[in-house]
């Protein structure tokens, strides 16, 4: 190009100096590089990474940096970056000051924060003051007001929080909203946030508490089966606490509460129908109408089974009738039953298993103390542990009961009201003491076998069914040191207490037989 061209060129080309912010065309896109044109000899190139929240269009207008007209190789540098940081400080200084809100959105996390853009400009965000904990990559280029709580003119640094924005935010709204409501007020809201106890209702810029036990009258389990988050509902405003800024909802307040009237509508001894609504391991609930349910526990189920499980009795939307027991309106309580649809069978349980009377049961159940045995129509009866042997020391009704065994038990005592009967197996047989008083006399030296060995002492059996107890003060301490079971000993009875079925023994002045040394020395 020759001299005068240059000239004639020249005269089109702008005044760039470097260091200035200046206009700038998009004139494309080469790669990862956006291409602008300042209206300078050559064109110059920025990452796409400085477009971070504007869209790249061709012949968009932006503001630029020049870094440097021509650097080392002759390149025009250039930044949108830069350009953005220089105005964006200028605007908030210009329009904010410490303790002002301003809208930004989050740039990117750092190293104990967020860098926050507010208008072009990167601003600090720390953690403590983000309220963002748990969610840092969800807010990522999200919007929010920021306070600026410190600007360093110096430096050009601006220290941002959410946490205040939030605070002041709150207190302007609660201001505004104290103004305004009063108990007693209807007001819609948005459902903000679900919890297990409840439900918290946006009433535009204040929540209120909208408790689980104000959602219905009826009984709920959960907030989730009434409401969900986003929802709009109509809320009445139950007491407001301008102290501790805390506004109670109710939600079944807009209703009449069904449970006024219904000592009137159902009384105790009439007969309801009620579809199952909750099935639980004590009981099903019955709901008589909207909001009213009734409880059958599984006691009023069966006058005959002793564990109903109420599940295999009831399915969910059954329709089921029973019997009202008892109404508490101010516990908000119906005691139902359906077994009293049904004649008792313990009415004339003495006749058809009078007490003394012997028959035949089926094991079905244990508890520590005793087994259950089936005697007649389902109803089952009791045989504690102490009425299994009149001898035999048992620990377990297992030990020698077993579960659909059928046995022959004895009625002992009949209980109508507590429907109880008390059975015996020991009671099948004549009391042996009286004779084992006779043979086991005080005194006398007897053979046994050792069949058990305590901290406090030893069990000795001394015929089938029968064992006496040795107790430690009665035994030398070389002799109990060494004593074990099946070891064959000779004992002393020293007490015998037929009304509590014991043989107290004693192994002082007798001898140990020698089978644990026989064993040790290998004789047979």
């Amino acid at each position: 190009m020759g001299s005068e061209m240059m000239e004639i060129y020249s005269e089109y080309l702008k005044e760039i100096k470097d260091g200035e912010i200046v206009k700038g065309k998009i004139i494309g896109i080469s790669g990862n590089e956006v291409v602008v044109d300042i209206g300078y000899k050559s064109e110059g190139f920025i990452s796409k990474e400085e477009f971070l929240w504007d869209d790249i269009e061709i012949g968009k207008e932006i503001d630029v940096y020049v870094d440097t007209t021509e650097d080392d190789e002759g390149m025009l540098v250039i930044s949108k970056k830069k350009a953005d940081r220089f105005i964006g400080w200028d605007k908030i200084i210009a329009e904010y000051s410490e303790g002002s809100i301003a809208a930004g959105r989050v740039a990117k996390i750092v190293k104990g924060g967020f860098i926050v853009d507010i208008y072009g400009m990167d601003c600090f965000l720390p953690n403590s003051l983000s309220t963002f904990r748990g969610k840092e990559r969800q807010v990522l280029g999200k919007e929010f007001n920021f306070m600026i709580i410190k600007i360093n003119r110096l430096r050009k640094n601006i220290v941002v929080s959410r946490k205040d924005a939030l605070h002041k935010e709150k207190e302007e709204a609660q201001k505004k909203l104290w103004q305004e409501i009063n108990e007693g007020d209807v007001r819609e809201g948005v459902v903000k946030n679900i919890t297990d106890f409840g439900a918290f209702i946006d009433l535009g810029g204040v929540d209120g508490l909208l408790h689980i036990t104000d959602m219905s009258w009826g009984k709920i389990n959960y907030p989730s089966e009434v409401l969900k988050v986003g929802d709009k509902v109509k809320v009445k405003i139950l007491s407001i606490d301008k102290n501790s800024g805390k506004i109670a909802l109710g939600l079944k307040q807009l209703t009449e509460d069904p449970w006024l009237k219904v000592e009137e509508k159902y009384p105790v001894g009439s007969v309801v129908k009620g579809r199952v609504v909750n099935i639980m391991p004590y009981g099903v609930f019955l709901e008589l109408e909207p909001g009213v349910e009734g409880l059958v526990h599984i006691s009023e189920m069966s006058w005959t089974r002793r564990n109903v499980n109420p599940s295999e009795l009831f399915n969910y939307n059954d329709e089921v009738s029973a019997v009202v027991l008892a109404v508490d309106p101010e516990k908000r309580k119906i005691s139902l039953g359906v077994k009293q649809l049904q004649d008792n069978p313990w009415d004339t349980i003495d006749e058809k298993v009078p007490v003394g009377a012997v028959l035949k049961g089926t094991v079905r159940g244990f508890t520590d103390y005793g087994a259950f045995v089936e005697v007649v129509d389902g109803i089952e009866g009791m045989v504690h542990v102490s009425d299994l042997s009149w001898t035999r020391r048992i620990t377990h009704p297992q030990e020698v009961l077993k579960k659909g065994e059928e046995i022959e038990v004895k009625v002992i005592s009949i209980d109508k009201e507590a429907q109880k009967i008390a059975l015996g197996i020991k009671q099948l047989k004549p009391n042996p003491w009286p004779e084992l008083v006779e043979k086991y006399k005080v005194g006398s030296v007897i053979s046994g076998e050792v069949v058990k060995v305590a901290n406090f002492g030893a069990f000795v059996k001394l015929e089938d069914d029968l064992e006496g107890l040795v107790y430690m003060s009665e035994m030398d301490k070389d002799v109990a040191e060494k004593l074990k079971p099946h070891d064959k000993v000779e004992v002393k009875v020293v007490k015998v207490d037929p009304d509590q079925m014991k043989i107290g023994l004693s192994m002082k002045d007798v001898n140990l037989l020698e089978d644990a040394d026989q064993s040790e020395t290998g004789e047979n």
